[in-house]
């Protein structure tokens, strides 16, 4: 590396002399490193409108998934009986119900007590090996065995043990005013998962006295009425009727009704999503793309993004086939480019005609015939279509876009480190050269001297 001190025999500023010159054939990169930032920012504007349209994407395959006239709800009478139903329920459908009984875990504990959690765990009974039953089947699940180290086997080893066999039971260390216990847990609820375990010491068919029930394998149990009796594991009954799943949360003898109904409010709910989706990312398109006079958009003019907005607005504004116009079902144009919904008239369409609501949000599907009919997407299926086409992972235009400039960035930033490298040799060139100088300069001015001072030395007469 080479070191200079500008301009001591010349009285030049060769430092300054030198930065400027560095600067002026810096030219080009200073250019890159502009083009560098304007690159990168543009790359985030597509992935922020890219976000957006995802946004879009699943906001409309909600209602593209399924049939929106299928949408149920559940209604309960008893405030401790909740209920949800899907689309495989029937309207109207109902289910009376008394909550006799709720399902609990089996769980056991020692008979005797331990002073500690590391006493040994041999003082007392179970003899070891024990076997675990599963005593709805009388079936055993498997034995555990005490390690073999170390030595003194302690009570919280024995529960490590048993855990570590994974036989479908989970051992803790119980704290209780006894002592010490050792208690084991069914993985499953209620009469299922009913346990017994059973020590070395013991009859295998007859053993488990040296566990005592401190929760009983119980199943929640639903009176129906007329003698029909609903049993689950859990306070749940999935499928109590179909596509109608009840959750209990106390025993109780009021009766409780739950009735599967319509869902227009949820579903004007989601189309409302979904509009709020397509404005947002409209928004973003007219934010990063806007070419009004004047305008400093990031990606100003972009006819990609342009293109996009125009797409979304032609999908809420078509006819959707033979039932016309979306807006009569709510949806409308703005002058400035927005989408509106009215909620309340959607929600009267889709109870008064709800063939025609999913027909102009999800579209007809195809009928292969004969005679053959093409499908006829939905305003929901046309949005899902030029969403997915933009934010695709994979194939997504803007995807495609925002890697673009990553590519062109990763290449400007090369030729930048290029520059930086280029100048840096140019730097060490012009430093060696002013050195160089500098060295003559004070070699003449020595000799100058030298003559000088010979020229005086000589006789005057």
């Amino acid at each position: 590396m080479t070191m200079s001190v500008g301009g001591l025999i010349s009285g030049m500023d060769t430092s300054s002399l030198v930065s400027q010159l560095l600067q002026a054939e810096a030219a080009p990169q200073t250019a890159l490193k502009s083009r560098l930032t304007k690159t990168q920012t543009a790359a985030s504007a597509y992935r922020t409108v890219n976000t957006t349209m995802a946004a879009v994407r699943a906001a409309a395959e909600s209602l593209t998934a399924t049939s929106i006239t299928s949408a149920r709800t559940a209604a309960s009478s008893n405030p401790n009986v909740t209920a949800s139903a899907s689309a495989a329920a029937t309207k109207g459908s109902k289910v009376t119900f008394t909550v006799t009984a709720l399902a609990s875990t089996h769980t056991l504990a020692t008979s005797a007590a331990w002073t500690a959690p590391g006493d040994d765990v041999t003082l007392h009974g179970p003899d070891w090996p024990i076997t675990i039953y599963d005593a709805a089947k009388n079936v055993a699940l498997g034995t555990v065995s005490l390690p073999a180290a170390p030595a003194v086997t302690s009570l919280a080893d024995a529960a490590k043990a048993i855990n570590t066999a994974n036989l479908g039971v989970s051992a803790a260390v119980l704290s209780t005013s006894d002592g010490y216990k050792l208690q084991l847990t069914s993985a499953k609820g209620g009469e299922a998962g009913a346990l017994r375990i059973v020590g070395a010491d013991e009859d295998p068919l007859t053993g488990g006295a040296h566990f005592l029930e401190t929760s009983p394998a119980k199943d929640a149990t639903l009176d129906l009425g007329g003698g029909q009796i609903a049993k689950s594991g859990t306070n749940t009954f999935a499928e109590l009727l179909t596509g109608l799943s009840v959750t209990v949360s106390t025993a109780d003898t009021k009766p409780a009704t739950v009735t599967v109904g319509s869902d227009p409010a949820g579903v004007a709910t989601k189309v409302q999503a979904l509009v709020d989706a397509v404005n947002s990312a409209l928004t973003n398109v007219k934010t990063y793309s806007s070419n009004a006079p004047g305008s400093t958009a990031t990606l100003k003019g972009d006819f990609s993004l342009s293109s996009l907005a125009g797409e979304m607005l032609q999908a809420v504004s078509s006819a959707v086939g033979a039932d016309g116009s979306p807006a009569k079902v709510g949806f409308q144009l703005t002058k400035d480019g927005k989408i509106t919904f009215d909620k309340a008239k959607f929600t009267a369409a889709l109870e008064a005609t709800p063939e025609l609501a999913q027909r102009m949000i999800g579209g007809t599907p195809a009928v292969t015939g004969p005679p053959a009919v093409a499908a006829v997407p939905g305003v929901a299926t046309r949005l899902f279509d030029v969403a997915k086409a933009a934010s695709d992972s994979t194939t997504g235009s803007l995807v495609a876009l925002a890697n673009g400039k990553d590519s062109l960035v990763k290449d400007l930033q090369g030729r930048i480190d290029s520059w930086d490298l280029r100048l840096a040799k140019r730097k060490e060139m012009l430093n060696r050269q002013f050195s160089a100088m500098e060295t003559a300069l004070s070699s003449l001015k020595n000799q100058s001297t030298w003559l000088a001072g010979q020229i005086n030395s000589l006789p005057t007469g």
